[in-house]
This record gives structure tokens, sequence and C-alpha cells, in this order.
């Protein structure tokens, strides 16, 4: 059974009567056990659950929703299993002491893969987790593969392991759908061993679905760690044709591209991004696979809907990888709104320059960097930067510090073309007034 943590408002478990501390029982006759059981068998437009109250109580309730709808109920979240692995590019391992616990935490666990798209290695998998996978489909799952030679696998996660290929060839025969990576390390799983990582994938089309290759990501807290190379533009160049070879070879023979570069890739190399059409139904898009063409494809769509706004300027954040793409587009923005949207790139200073995404900016920098600029009339900072629902950054900087400190109001925004203009219509529509501490 699974106790409700708390209820939606207007929801169809609170116009049911739901309440929190209310246990379901089962769900169409399914026992509820953990939380994929509950996601699997609410998917369904008719439902019966059997729900225990906390006067012990037993209820039967039938409802009709669209299939896909949710029912408005928090279910308590379970502890994810930890990662054993001593992987040479953990970037949990490359972060200073002092921060919140919760960032140490290295998870790796099947469910969460199959819920939220967590990339697991497969490593602490049990014969009976396993079968549990097979028997109830639990489909697609995400695994970090890096390279399919044995011998340079276990290096490379820094423990003795399960060989991948075995384990693949078992879920794939079980219909099971997967997308891979690889964290691309320079002279360690590049080369040759990246082209026989590849074709080992392709041979198990379709159910292995696509293969995203990453860049390491390397901050400045390695300490003694082992020395990994980071990525240069000589490297992109060289991972990108590799790539584009196989793409061209895959599309003719399976209608797929099959294996796709983070964009990061595509920057570092100083080459074009492909066009949107490149990146098929982006199935990769959360490993930072075709971001820039889906963000300049939602540029368009949303300078359609940009109005005249009633402000002078806005100050939006990002980190130095998307700068220059960020001030192409707001140049577009400040035309279309008459208003100055003005970017300002933070450097990583807390993790090192070398790290340069927007969502590893911590609010100290951000602080730090900020102070003595003109702001205008609102800061936007994108959500990626946030964790904890949306309020602190990974430093444990809170929003309200940063509103406080700057004396600007400050919106925090989807990242994407549609959550940049929401952020400004929100300044405009509703100005905040700041409270001078």
């Amino acid at each position: 059974m699974l106790r409700v943590e708390s209820i939606k408002p207007d929801s169809y478990a609170a116009e049911l009567g739901l309440l929190a501390g209310d246990r379901v029982l089962s769900i169409n006759g399914h026992e509820i056990t953990d939380l994929v059981d509950y996601h699997r068998y609410i998917e369904a437009e008719q439902l019966l659950l059997v729900v225990l109250r906390d006067d012990d109580d037993l209820w039967e309730i039938d409802l009709e929703k669209d299939q896909y709808e949710d029912l408005g109920i928090t279910i308590a979240h379970p502890q994810p299993r930890q990662c054993g692995n001593q992987c040479l590019f953990c970037f949990v391992h490359q972060l200073p002491k002092g921060m919140r616990k919760t960032l140490y935490i290295k998870d790796e666990d099947y469910r969460f893969s199959y819920l939220y798209g967590s990339y697991i290695t497969l490593t602490n998998l049990s014969e009976i987790e396993l079968q549990r996978i097979i028997r109830d489909k639990l489909s697609p799952l995400y695994i970090s593969v890096h390279t399919t030679d044995h011998p340079l696998r276990e290096k490379l996660l820094g423990t003795h392991v399960p060989e991948i290929l075995p384990l693949l060839e078992k879920l794939v025969a079980a219909g099971i759908e997967l997308h891979c990576q690889v964290v691309f390390c320079p002279g360690l799983n590049d080369g040759a061993a990246l082209e026989q990582t590849i074709e080992d994938l392709v041979s198990f089309y379709p159910q292995v679905a696509s293969v995203a290759v990453v860049p390491v990501g390397l901050s400045r807290y390695r300490g003694k760690l082992p020395q990994l190379q980071k990525v240069t533009r000589h490297d992109s160049i060289t991972c990108l044709q590799q790539l584009q070879c196989y793409q061209e070879r895959y599309l003719a023979q399976h209608g797929t591209r099959f294996v796709f570069a983070a964009d990061e890739f595509y920057l570092l190399a100083e080459q074009r991004i492909p066009p949107f059409s490149a990146y098929e139904n982006f199935p990769q898009i959360e490993n930072g696979v075709g971001l820039i063409a889906q963000f300049r494809q939602q540029v368009a769509e949303v300078l359609v809907e940009v109005e005249t706004l009633n402000l002078h300027q806005v100050t939006l954040v990002t980190g130095c990888l998307f700068r220059d793409e960020l001030v192409k587009h707001a140049k577009q923005f400040s035309l279309r709104s008459g208003v100055d949207l003005q970017i300002v790139a933070i450097d990583n200073i807390f993790f090192g320059t070398d790290i340069t995404v927007t969502g590893l900016i911590t609010g100290n920098d951000l602080l730090q960097q900020l102070q003595g600029l003109t702001l205008g009339d609102g800061l936007l900072i994108p959500d990626v930067m946030l964790k904890d629902d949306r309020q602190l950054f990974l430093d444990d900087v809170s929003v309200e510090m940063i509103e406080q400190a700057l004396q600007v109001p400050v919106v925090v925004v989807e990242s994407s073309p549609w959550g940049i203009l929401d952020g400004m219509e929100s300044i405009a529509d509703s100005p905040v007034e700041i409270i001078q501490l």
C-alpha cells in the first residue's frame, strides 16, 4: 500500500474526498507496492481504487478520466538506491565539501529511470529487479553505457561490474525500449572505442532507440581524482565527423540517425547547429541534445505572440555556453516588445570556468557578478539554475536573497522562449515592490 502525502486542490482526488493519510491498497485489482505501480495503473480511463482510511474504513472508489490524466495525489517518494560505482568522471565526486547533503546522493535506481528518465548503469540491478522490469514492461529505460568494451567500462566506472551487452540483450529481447548515453572522455572511450560502442548498440535497434554522446564535465574540485582531459575544439570536430558518418549510414539503413551529439560539441567545434528536423523526435533532449534547435524553433513561434510591453529594460542571466545564442534572439525580442532584453552570462567561478552550462551557476557567483550592473525593471532567472521547488541555488542562496541583495524584482522562468516571454509579461503586469532590509 502507499500512503497519500497530500491532495492537489480541484483534482479528481479532492472531488472524491480523498485525504492526506489515506492509503491506496489497489488500483483495478492490482496491488500497489510502490510509486512505479501507482503510475503504471492510473494510466487507464476506468479506475477502481481500494483505499484504507485513517479510521480503518475501507473505500472502493470508481471513476472515469482521460487515460494519462493525473489523479492529483502526492505519494510518499521512495529513497533512491545508491550507486556503488566510482566513475572517473562522476560530478558528485567533483563537488566541494560543505554543500547540502542531497547534492552528494548518487542515485542508481531503475525505478527513477522509468519514472523520470534518470540514467542508470545497470550495475546494481538484481535478478529480481531485472525480472520485474521484464514482467511489468517498465519501458523506456535510460542507460549509461559509456563503452561496450568490458575492461574499459570497468575502468571508467571504477569498479568490477557485470558485462553490459548481455544485460542489454535480455532487456531488448523482452521488448524494453532503451535510450543510451556515452560520456565522452578524450583518450579513453573516444575513437575506435566509440565506434565499437555505437556499432554494438545499433545492433539492438529498434529496441535501443537512440544514443547520445555528451562531453565530460570537469570541475576545479577534482583534487586527488584521476586526471582526465577536457574536451577541446579538436576533440569536438573529430567526434562530430565520426558521428556524422554514422548518422548518414543509419538514416539510409534504418530511417533514423540513431546517434546524436550534445549541443556543446557544436559550440566547442564552432560549427553550425543542425536544423530542427535533424533531431527527429528529440529522444535525448534532456541530455542537452537538440536544445538549441528546439529553442530556435520556439523563438519563431513566440515572436508571433510578442506585443509591446510597458517596460524599459529586463535582464536575463545564463551560463557562458548559451550566451551568444541568447544575445542573438534577445535582439528579436527587443524589436518586437520595445524592451531592452539584456543578456548577462555568469562565469562559473565556483566550479571553475571550464563549466559553462546554465544549470551549474551558483547564487553567490550570480550575486557577485550582477552587483553594480543596471538590471532594469526585473531579473529573469532560468529555472534550471534552481533546485528544491525552484527557490534555492546549488549553494543554498535563495531567490529571495537575490532579490533583496540586488533590489530588483526577480522572476524564475522556464528555460525556453515561452518562459522568457512569460517572465517579461509578469514583470510588466505585476511590478514587485522590493522592501529595503
